[in-house]
Formats: structure tokens, C-alpha cells, sequence
């Protein structure tokens, strides 16, 4: 047998049905009839035995080159046509169809509410901080002067990992953490995601928080609420209504929730605002001397305000959504109107 005449005519017949080829299983066709285990190369290599000992090694040298040189030849050619399809060059190209046309991507209605957030606190000179989602039970609660047994943790049904690991009920944990490192001055905002075992209209499992820190000498209630109400009238528009009504938090003393005018019924009271006319966005108040303690700053040195919103309420607000979980179900109808 001529074995380089064989050789040869084997490559040019695959080169004549890579021509021709098109689709995945032409290849494979290709690739069976000569590269399988009863394909044409392995019966050459079959019939090397018929040849003299001194001449195998040569031979069936010359045959592994060729076996892998029609291994690169079929798989090139395979990918070549595959972007030719993927290019719209293939046979199955439709030039009556219209075009294929990809939408604009949009920012999700929580995350364009939580950008403008931080944009305000930014410009007000707040820096952001950030801490773990899953805490301790001391960051999470005791640090917050919240200790086991407390009626406080009544009102946050929390995520147990177990007896001392939870998923963080809000992110109030990282300005205890910050404060165990910095000294005063700080002024810092911590976004980030909380988590409570909570579901309905107005409630996830998972929500959003933005909390504010402030601490130097020398701050009083005054300050707070001069950045509050300047925050909202930014958030909310100028000439936004804004009231402080007393409240209770552990960590805060005194306390307050503060509300701003309703943007639905401006004021005048419908089903949304409870016929108040007014909607609570925040709760905020003057960090308590025992949190001062716990991080060693000396209270009688320093006083600070704290305060907390929740992004999804803050969205829901500016945008007029009524149910919260809409937020979380992907549905592009929903989406694209913001």
C-alpha cells in the first residue's frame, strides 16, 4: 500500500466534506468517518502490522501526524460555522425576519432610591461604613443596649444562626463597630441589607437600611434636626412638611420618629397616610451616654445623633407603590415604569 498516497487522499476528502458542511452533526459525520474507532485512520493504523518491523515506528508516526492534523481541521471548521450562526451567516439566516433588539437596561427602583440616599448624606459630609450581615448577638443587640430578656427584641423577630449568631436586624451594629476604632470626630452613614422574619404588604424578609451617625462635642437635638429636615426637603422636594413626634429606642435617648407631609393626599388625610396626613419615613434620636460607654468615648466629652430609614419605605413613598413585594418579583411590566 502507498501509504503517503493514502494519507493524502484522506486529507483531501475531508477537506472536500468540511466545504460542504454546515450543521453540528455534518461535523460529527465527518469526525466518526475518519477519526472513529472504526474510521478510516484507525484501519490504517491497523494495517501497519502487514509492513516490515524496521518501517512501523515511521509509518505510524506519519499516521498520528495525520490523525491530528484532520483533529484540528474538522474542530477549526466546526467552529468557524458555529460563528458564522451565531453571526446570523448560517444557512438558516432569515433576512425577512426583523431585527433582534436588545432593550436598554434600567437601575431597579430600590437602588435608584438607596443612590440618591447616599448622594444627599455624601454632600452633607456623612462617609459611608460598612459591617457584617451576619452579627453577633453583642453587635446585634447587647452593644445596642438591647440585653437578653429585653422587650425590645420583641420587636424585631429575628433570623437565628444560633444562641449567639443572627442575621443583623438592622445596620445600627456597624456604627458600634466604627466607634470601637475611630475616635470623635465621626460622621458616617452605613447602608446595607437587614433581615426579620416579617411579610406582608409593607414588610420583607429582607429590606434595606440607611442609618446616620454624628458624634463630636457639642451636638445637640438642634443639629439633628437640622439635618433631618434638610435631608427630607432634598429626598422629598422643598417646602416638604416635616414633624418629630417622641418615641423609644434603646439606643437613643431622647428619642423621636419623624414624618413628613403625605404626598398623596397633601395633607388633607387618605387611606395611605391612615387620614393623618402625615407618613413616618425615619426614626432618629441622641445616641444614649451608655453606648458612649460601652466604646469607651467619655459621654460628658461627647454627644451624637443617630438615625435610621428603610430604603423599600423611602421608594415606596417616591414612587406611589402600594405593596412592598413588588419590589422582589422581577416582573418587567412593574420595573419598566421607573
Amino acid at each position: 500500500m502507498d501509504w503517503e498516497k493514502k494519507l493524502g487522499e484522506l486529507e483531501s476528502q475531508v477537506s472536500e466534506l468540511l466545504a460542504q458542511a454546515q450543521k453540528a452533526e455534518d461535523f460529527f459525520r465527518i469526525k466518526q468517518q475518519f477519526l472513529g474507532k472504526q474510521g478510516e485512520i484507525a484501519g490504517l493504523l491497523r494495517g501497519i502490522r502487514e509492513i516490515s518491523p524496521e518501517l512501523r515506528p515511521i509509518f505510524g508516526q506519519r499516521i498520528n501526524q495525520a490523525k491530528q492534523l484532520l483533529e484540528d481541521r474538522i474542530a477549526e471548521a466546526s467552529r468557524q460555522a458555529e460563528s458564522r450562526q451565531a453571526r446570523g451567516g448560517g444557512e438558516t439566516q432569515d433576512l425577512t425576519l426583523p431585527g433582534v433588539w436588545n432593550p436598554p437596561g434600567r437601575i431597579h427602583p430600590i437602588s435608584q432610591a438607596l443612590d440618591e440616599i447616599c448622594e444627599i448624606l455624601e454632600d452633607l459630609g456623612f462617609q459611608i461604613a460598612d459591617g457584617p450581615e451576619i452579627e453577633t448577638d453583642f453587635y446585634n443587640f447587647e452593644a445596642l443596649n438591647i440585653p437578653k430578656g429585653h422587650p425590645a427584641r420583641e420587636m424585631q423577630d429575628s433570623f437565628y444562626i444560633d444562641d449567639e449568631i443572627v442575621l443583623r436586624t438592622q445596620t445600627s451594629p456597624v456604627q458600634i463597630r466604627v466607634m470601637e476604632k475611630q475616635k470623635p470626630p465621626l460622621r458616617i452613614y452605613a447602608p446595607g441589607r437587614v433581615y426579620r422574619r416579617d411579610m406582608d404588604v409593607s414588610h420583607t424578609p429582607m429590606f434595606h437600611q440607611v442609618e446616620g451617625l454624628w458624634v463630636d462635642g457639642g451636638i445637640t437635638f438642634s443639629d439633628l434636626k437640622g439635618v433631618l429636615m434638610l435631608f427630607a426637603e432634598r429626598l422629598f422636594g422643598e417646602g416638604t412638611p416635616v414633624r418629630f413626634r417622641p418615641s423609644f429606642f434603646p439606643f437613643t435617648e431622647p428619642s423621636a420618629e419623624v414624618d413628613i407631609g403625605c404626598r398623596i393626599c397633601r395633607g388633607e388625610g387618605c387611606r395611605v397616610c391612615g387620614n393623618s396626613g402625615w407618613l413616618e419615613i425615619l426614626g432618629a434620636g441622641m445616641v444614649h451616654p451608655g453606648l458612649f460607654r460601652r466604646v469607651e468615648y467619655d459621654p460628658a466629652e461627647y454627644t451624637g445623633f443617630a438615625f435610621g430609614l428603610g430604603v423599600e419605605r423611602i421608594a415606596m413613598l417616591k414612587f406611589g407603590i402600594n405593596d412592598i413585594r413588588l419590589f422582589f418579583e422581577n416582573d418587567l411590566h412593574f420595573l419598566k415604569q421607573f
